[in-house]
């Protein structure tokens, strides 16, 4: 078969292998600690895969049915005036991150300046109906996450947009550049633009979840509970958390609601910077726009974002 080894084989490989130490196995998974992993991993795979599904498809049909130059004409022309306005038009891309960079990409090349752009690209995976709607479900106690998650976000896209109209420097920008979006058909164009979103966030969304499982079970309580007490290390403990976790935005609000040692300001701080700084998104926007762009820009937002969150999470929690 050409020597080569493909997905079909290792399902198969896996599965011998799992017939085989079967035994081993099953006394493996009946001890307690692993079944606490298995609840939390699960748990948080069940609550956010349907938001992280409808988000990828309404992604898609917005990325391929909807006219690129419409951002353009939308937007006023002065550029300290359509920051706003593109930070607000994130409610309308229900997304996430993953598709927020090269759609900014496309806005820049349709003749949107780069600081409404890079506004549009931070609000969208942060404030669009999908990610506040998954909020208000992991936190159904507590609505003022969903307030506090959606006005610090747009706070934070409005700073950096003119911030880059201040500081910014339009040599520090490569323009990207997305294939699949341009196919001749809008129908395997639109499939195209779906595995691709499916691939990148749902890779993601396991490896978040599988992480906030193991922090469950191996990180002991009274670690956390350390962590927890002291209000500043909480919350830099949870910032760099969600930047090491990269989870789709889609379902960060479900580990967020599973990190219950933490008060409700530190989780909002890991809400607000996880879909504008994280490393999925760093090495995205590093290939897309340049590496002088990504170590300029990554910093200043999770600085900006984490001032920004514990403010809001002070006036609204």
């Amino acid at each position: 078969m050409g020597g080569r080894v493909g997905s079909v084989e290792v399902l198969a490989a896996l599965l011998v292998l799992l017939i085989i130490f079967r035994e081993p196995l099953a006394g493996l998974l009946s001890s307690p600690r692993l079944q606490t992993w298995t609840t939390v991993f699960v748990s948080v795979m069940v609550q956010a895969v349907p938001f992280l599904v409808f988000g990828v498809l309404l992604s898609a049909v917005i990325a391929v049915f909807v006219p690129r130059s419409f951002w353009a004409r939308a937007l006023p022309r002065h550029p300290a005036l359509a920051v706003p306005v593109a930070s607000a038009a994130g409610v309308v891309l229900p997304g996430c991150e993953c598709g927020s960079v090269p759609i900014a990409g496309s806005l820049i090349r349709r003749g949107v300046t780069p600081a409404a752009a890079l506004a549009f690209l931070l609000a969208a995976p942060a404030i669009n109906p999908i990610v506040l709607a998954a909020t208000a479900v992991a936190f159904p106690n507590n609505p003022e996450m969903v307030v506090g998650r959606a006005v610090a976000s747009l706070i934070v896209a409005m700073i950096m947009g003119w911030l880059w109209l201040r500081l910014g420097r339009a040599d520090w920008i490569r323009l990207p550049r997305r294939p699949e979006l341009e196919s001749g058909s809008r129908g395997l164009a639109f499939w195209a633009a779906v595995r691709h979103d499916v691939t990148h966030a749902g890779g993601f969304l396991v490896v978040g979840a599988m992480a906030a499982a193991t922090i469950n079970v191996l990180v002991p309580e009274r670690w956390l509970q350390t962590l927890a007490d002291n209000p500043v290390l909480s919350v830099l403990a949870l910032a760099v958390l969600a930047v090491l976790l990269s989870i789709c935005s889609e379902a960060d609000a479900f580990v967020a609601a599973s990190l219950s040692q933490f008060s409700l300001t530190s989780r909002l701080v890991f809400l607000v910077v996880g879909p504008m700084v994280d490393l999925k998104l760093i090495s995205m926007q590093t290939g897309v726009f340049g590496r002088r762009f990504a170590s300029r820009f990554a910093p200043t937002t999770f600085v900006v974002a984490v001032l920004v969150a514990v403010g809001a999470g002070a006036v609204l929690l």
